[in-house]
């Protein structure tokens, strides 16, 4: 089986910084698309951004210019680089990635909570 591992969740200010991770672990033949998404309470969960195996990315417009995402292939691991931290963006950060496996599927982490206070 695959898993999608996140950390980096934590508790910020408003303008502050957090860096969040997500590791697939199993057995992993390669990933295509990595990517973040976000629900806060009562919302549906968007697309925050998005990277291709081959580093092409797209990002919703609520966070471009502040939002950096990037991945390390030979970990098998996505990054999400956030900065200018507004209290919007306060939710539950899920990782999404579609992982060619002994079960090649789409696969999502179980979420880390990112809350901006001000």
């Amino acid at each position: 089986q695959v898993q999608l591992v996140e950390s980096g969740g934590d508790l910020v200010q408003v303008g502050g910084s957090l860096r969040l991770s997500c590791a697939a672990s199993g057995r992993i033949s390669s990933i295509s698309f990595m990517s973040w998404y976000r629900q806060a309470p009562g919302n549906q969960r968007d697309l925050v951004a998005r990277i291709s195996n081959g580093g092409a990315t797209t990002y919703a417009d609520s966070v471009k210019g502040r939002f950096t995402i990037s991945r390390d292939n030979a970990k098998n691991t996505v990054y999400l680089q956030m900065n200018s931290l507004k209290s919007e963006d306060t939710a539950v950060y899920y990782c999404n990635a579609y992982v060619y496996s002994d079960y090649t599927g789409n696969y999502w982490g179980q979420g880390t909570q990112v809350t901006v206070s001000s």
